[in-house]
């Protein structure tokens, strides 16, 4: 099989295991191609945003703005059935109490939701809508085209950097228990590099707001390296949708200073 045959392959596991997609039946599945196919996460996010931003751009010709933001936000737990949500209300329920590290990892195997779980879906979810109601229709298409592509890019730098904190043998992905490749890495990074590029060529105006998200990103990335270093020595799958949830928000709340900012 051709090198571009094979990547092909691997972003559709990708898009498989982030989303409720279905991908053809000639993909197939071999459980290392999971593991190699985090290089795609950041390009699946770019999809997902894309998705928002049209139902987003759509609706807002209908709806007042918080309706077509609602709409946008739906959209998006649907195609992906909420896994990075789950990840976020996991992690907070883990992490929110002043518990140990084994105790932290037990709770967040626990399928039930807490309080501090439903307290972090509420801030997160509602901050993001809030945000992108402030931002007139064509500017949220944008930003969150970036946000949703960055935030997965930010995932899997985690894996990258951090070790396994949870049991391997239980692990309900394994092959994400493995570091990823340093190569996986740059296409991930690269793909935001790409997306950043093209909508600062489409509309040089919002350089500043790229930039700015983009920094905010890295700063979300870099504060939830360290604070899992510290708390459970590593990553988990729950802790990385919920890096992705704060990264993601973090980039909106980025372009929409940066926006207001400017004017």
């Amino acid at each position: 099989m051709n090198r571009a045959a094979q990547e092909l392959r691997l972003f559709f596991v990708a898009l498989q295991f982030l989303t409720r997609v279905p991908v053809p039946r000639w993909v197939g599945f071999e459980p290392d191609w999971l593991n190699q196919s985090a290089r795609w996460f950041a390009l699946v996010g770019t999809c997902v945003g894309g998705v928002a931003a049209l139902v987003l751009w759509v609706a807002s010709s209908v709806f007042p703005p918080a309706v077509a933001v609602g709409l946008s936000i739906i959209s998006t737990l649907l195609l992906t059935g909420g896994f990075h949500e789950d990840g976020l209300a996991d992690t907070a329920d883990g992490l929110g109490g002043a518990v140990g590290r084994e105790r932290a990892l037990e709770i967040m195997k626990d399928s039930r939701i807490g309080s501090y779980g439903a307290l972090a879906l509420v801030a997160v979810l509602g901050l993001k809508a809030a945000t992108l109601s402030a931002m007139p229709p064509l500017t949220a298409v944008a930003a969150l085209l970036l946000a949703h592509t960055a935030s997965r890019a930010a995932a899997v730098l985690l894996i990258r950097v951090l070790p396994y904190a949870g049991d391997i043998a239980h692990a309900k992905a394994k092959p994400l228990a493995q570091r990823v490749s340093g190569a996986g890495v740059m296409v991930a990074l690269g793909t935001v590099a790409t997306v950043s590029a093209l909508l600062i060529l489409l509309a040089p105006a919002h350089a500043p707001s790229v930039v700015t998200s983009l920094a905010l990103v890295a700063i979300g990335a870099a504060w939830s390296m360290r604070w899992l270093r510290s708390r459970l020595g590593g990553y988990t799958g729950d802790t990385l949708g919920g890096t992705q949830q704060v990264t993601e928000l973090l980039a909106l709340l980025g372009w929409l200073g940066a926006s207001r900012w400017m004017v």
